[in-house]
């Protein structure tokens, strides 16, 4: 059902000392917008999203990658998870979606359009 964790999101208030401290880390990201800056380590997305706090995130998130989102959402919901947020486009042809497991961890999908 899917490919494995593709993408870590963290959240941030202050997306200038969270670049700097990545920055150390990976370098120089591939995306560095106002909406997300992003890195690529080793074939694992990393990003810094300044509005995801005000979206919902309570921490870092990891996302999953599947293929069809609307279908792994049901079948995580049957499987015994809680919606959290809906299939949303976030650019790019990235969707993206949440749901939650019985302790209130966010588990999170992406699925990219080819």
């Amino acid at each position: 059902m899917s490919a494995g964790i593709a993408t870590y999101v963290i959240p941030t208030t202050d997306i200038d000392a969270a670049k700097a401290l990545i920055n150390v880390l990976a370098g120089e990201p591939h995306t560095d917008q106002p909406y997300y800056v992003g890195w690529n380590v080793n074939g694992l997305e990393i990003g810094l999203n300044p509005n995801g706090h005000a979206s919902g995130m309570t921490g870092p998130t990891n996302y999953w990658s599947v293929e069809n989102i609307e279908a792994a959402v049901r079948e995580l919901v049957a499987a015994g998870a809680t919606a959290g947020q809906p299939p949303t486009e976030v650019g790019g042809g990235t969707t993206i979606a949440t749901v939650l497991d019985g302790d209130g961890n966010v588990v999170g999908l992406i699925h990219r359009a080819l």
